[in-house]
Parts: structure tokens; C-alpha cells; sequence
């Protein structure tokens, strides 16, 4: 039996089919819009480490950049927490800015957990003093993005996705005057932001030129979204995905963060994913974002060359036949 939807999931719905609007066009001039560093129509995408997934390793920000850059990225996404301390240390932000670019790598988004979405007059002020202090260390080494999860609110359900939206507009005005783009991240075992539909209601409802999101695999799993619903966003709004996969074992009830695998080690459907990641107008960096205490265990040069080789074969063989 079939009973009425809730608000939550007519508003979620709503969102899905407002992201697809003008998805055709969008598909069509991602082709054409080239630049001599663009990758190929046979590897549409870059490739990206998010140093999660060496971050058991303990390694310096310093060395979490040489890693990256000697296993073959082109870009890097750091954590907040590692620049903060980098720079607390004694670390020249502009040294670093320097050091990156100097090994060949952009610093494509960050990960940070300042709490932007907020009830009250003095949490927004709290929050969004945090959100510019993240804002400004990603700026300081040449950061393009920021993640938004929504943090503080992964508990709570029927949030109203109109008053976030308010919320992440404001984010996106203050980055946009700093040069750093706030991306809303969808996070799976949120009881918020949990579902492809909230992100693209959310993300339509803002209303702002450099609105968009950071999808996940695991976290579209976890969530309980119908990875078809990828054919329904707008690939020119996500800049960065996250890469990774996850085992048929623990089911979607209990697997956590610690469950991922290596792309192409587990059971989650990256063919159709990527293929559907290429229609929609998709041209951003895989950014792969791991957190299994098994890969921290290695060394991280290992670790991250891997991955890397991992997710240009799955991209190879789930475009192979598709022109």
C-alpha cells in the first residue's frame, strides 16, 4: 500500500524536477566548452585526493600536498582542520599557495564543518563568522570551493529546505566576495540533506549564480536515493564528486564512513553513475574520499596511487563503450 507523500518528500520530489530544467541544453554546451587543460572526451573528468583518505597516515599538510602531486593528481582537497593547524604551526599560507601550485596541483574544493544553517539571530552570526574563517584559509593557499554539510542539523527531520536555502545563500554571497565557492553537500546518514531531491531543491531555491552541489557515492547509498535520480541534476552546478564504493555487506542500515572501498572493490553501480555524471553536463574532478582504517594502515604514496589508478579504470571501462 502506497500511503500520501509527506511535505518533506513532495518538497524533496519538487526539487528533483526543478534541477532538470534547461538539463538538455546544459549537457550540450558542457561539450563544447573546452580549454587546452580540459581533459579528453575519452576521460571527461579530472581526478582529485581528498586527504581523508590518508588522513590515519598523520602526515603533514606539506606532505599530504607531495603525495597527491607524486601519485599523479592534479588536484588536492584538504581538510580545514589541517590548514588551521598548519598555519597555527608557524606555516606561511602564501608558502603553501605556493608549494601546491608549484607541484602542479589545484586546490579544488575543502572540507570544513562550520554551522552556516541556522534558527536564530546570534547562531547565524556564530555561524557564519566560523564559515568566513574557513573561507579565508581556503582562499590563503588558492582554494576554489568549500563543502557546506549540513552540520549541526543531522538529527533533526522536516527541516524547513526553504529557510536553508536563505541560509546557503548567504554562504554563497560571502564566498563569492572572498573567491571561494560554498558547495552543498549531500551527507547520507543525515536526517537532513540526506537525499538527491532536498540538495536539488535547495540549491534551486537559493537562487544564486554559483549555487551547487558535492554529490558522494556512499552518501547518495546511505541517504536512500535511487542513484537514477543523478539523470535529473544539472552537471554544469557540481564541480566535485566524490569517489568511492562499498561492499553488499553490512547492509545500508548499519554500513558507515569506515565501510568504503576503493572504486571498482565493491558492489555500487559506477558505470551507470559515471555515465549518467557524462550526460548530465558533468565536467568537475573525481575527488577520491575514503575514510577505511585498513588504507591507513599503508603508506599513503601507495594508498593514494591506487586509488588513482582505480577510478581511471572504472571511468575507462564504464565509457569504453559509449563514445
Amino acid at each position: 500500500m502506497r500511503f500520501p507523500l509527506s511535505r518533506r518528500e513532495m518538497i524533496a520530489r519538487a526539487g528533483a524536477c526543478l534541477a532538470a530544467t534547461g538539463l538538455a541544453s546544459a549537457a550540450s554546451e558542457a561539450e563544447k566548452d573546452t580549454s587546452p587543460n580540459d581533459p579528453s572526451p575519452a576521460e571527461p573528468f579530472r581526478y582529485c585526493l581528498n586527504t581523508g583518505t590518508i588522513r590515519g597516515q598523520n602526515l603533514s599538510l606539506a606532505d599530504e600536498v607531495d603525495v597527491a602531486a607524486r601519485a599523479g593528481y592534479r588536484g588536492i582537497e584538504p581538510w580545514i582542520s589541517k590548514i588551521r593547524e598548519y598555519a597555527a604551526g608557524g606555516g606561511s599560507l602564501t608558502d603553501m599557495k605556493k608549494r601546491i601550485a608549484d607541484r602542479g596541483l589545484a586546490v579544488e574544493s575543502a572540507i570544513g564543518f562550520a554551522r552556516w544553517i541556522y534558527d536564530t539571530p546570534v547562531e547565524q552570526k556564530a555561524g557564519l563568522e566560523e564559515f568566513r574563517r574557513d573561507v579565508e584559509l581556503v582562499a590563503a593557499i588558492g582554494g576554489l570551493r568549500i563543502a557546506a554539510p549540513p552540520v549541526g542539523v543531522t538529527g533533526q527531520e522536516d527541516r524547513d529546505l526553504a529557510k536553508i536555502a536563505r541560509c546557503y545563500r548567504a554562504v554563497l554571497e560571502m564566498g563569492r566576495e572572498m573567491g571561494v565557492v560554498p558547495q552543498l553537500e549531500l551527507w547520507g546518514p543525515s536526517k537532513t540533506l540526506c537525499r538527491l531531491g532536498e540538495v536539488a531543491y535547495v540549491t534551486v531555491e537559493a537562487a544564486h549564480p554559483d549555487a551547487c552541489s558535492v554529490l558522494d557515492v556512499y552518501h547518495i547509498y546511505k541517504g536512500g536515493s535511487d542513484f537514477a535520480g543523478l539523470a535529473a541534476m544539472n552537471g554544469r552546478r557540481m564541480h566535485v564528486f566524490h569517489m568511492n564504493d562499498y561492499p553488499s555487506d553490512p547492509p545500508r542500515e548499519t554500513i558507515n564512513d569506515s565501510h568504503r572501498v576503493m572504486p571498482g572493490d565493491g558492489v555500487a553501480p559506477l558505470g551507470s553513475i559515471l555515465r549518467d555524471l557524462r550526460a548530465i553536463g558533468f565536467r568537475g574532478v573525481l575527488s577520491l574520499e575514503l575514510f577505511n582504517q585498513d588504507y591507513w594502515k599503508l603508506d599513503a604514496l601507495e594508498v593514494a596511487k591506487t586509488g588513482l589508478g582505480k577510478m581511471r579504470r572504472v571511468v575507462e571501462s564504464a565509457l569504453a563503450d559509449t563514445g
